[in-house]
């Protein structure tokens, strides 16, 4: 990892939770539906509540496809969500994608994998990849193709997992503190994972910096053509 000054690279624009309600999609129950609350709200790390890493309050549906260490905060930018709203003609409030936070100024596409954050005073996250449209997703936003469009955008969000717990809340000034010494990026990742698997190997340049699943998956992939992980490796 490399320390970088505390650079300003957005702000939280909403901080965003959600409640349990049906899920049609899968006949289970969603949280993906998430609104603005006042805050602040307070983000756990991994150990603490019993386990649990991620915002108070915010309901997760599907605990086996979603939610854990590594995808315990999910960030997804306003500019995004405006550019949607022009391409689909309909309003997108904030937490309307599944977003925990709303940001602002932000690319979070182009953050780096391990990637560090400082949000307001005490808060410290890291990227882990990027969001990957699920059936729920799609179904939610009843457009058709929508995951082909939303992959194909290359601007998915990026999932967090929590370095130091704190509290968050509208307002609060995102800075890079930490970036790793290689250029994988979330949008690079993305690409990987669904419409370039060629690009799998290059994930592995992010050693420790790539989630546990994310590496499980990419050793998966790479099985399935033929090719260990070990020997894809960049020297």
């Amino acid at each position: 990892m490399e320390a970088v000054p505390r650079l300003l690279e957005g702000s939280v624009r909403s901080v965003n939770i959600g409640h349990l309600a049906p899920n049609p999609a899968k006949g289970n129950l969603t949280a993906i539906g998430k609104r603005p609350v006042a805050g602040p709200v307070w983000v756990s790390a991994p150990g603490v509540a019993k386990g649990k890493s991620g915002l108070a309050g915010d309901a997760i549906g599907d605990g086996r496809h979603h939610g854990g260490d590594d995808q315990a905060v999910y960030v997804f930018a306003r500019e995004d969500l405006d550019a949607w709203e022009a391409q689909l003609g309909r309003d997108l409030p904030d937490g309307c994608f599944g977003e925990n936070l709303t940001t602002v100024g932000l690319r979070p596409d182009r953050a780096l994998l391990g990637e560090i954050w400082r949000v307001g005073d005490g808060l410290l996250l890291q990227v882990t990849g990027p969001r990957i449209p699920c059936k729920t997703f799609v179904s939610r936003m009843g457009v058709r193709g929508w995951a082909r469009r939303f992959t194909e955008s290359g601007r998915p969000g990026a999932y967090l997992r929590v370095l130091e717990p704190g509290l968050v809340q509208a307002g609060d000034a995102i800075c890079v503190v930490e970036r790793p010494g290689h250029d994988v990026d979330v949008a690079t990742a993305l690409s990987a994972f669904t419409t370039r698997p060629e690009l799998l190997p290059r994930l592995l340049a992010a050693g420790g910096s790539l989630s546990a699943q994310g590496r499980a998956e990419v050793e998966k992939a790479l099985a399935k053509r033929g090719t260990s992980a070990a020997l894809a490796a960049p020297p």
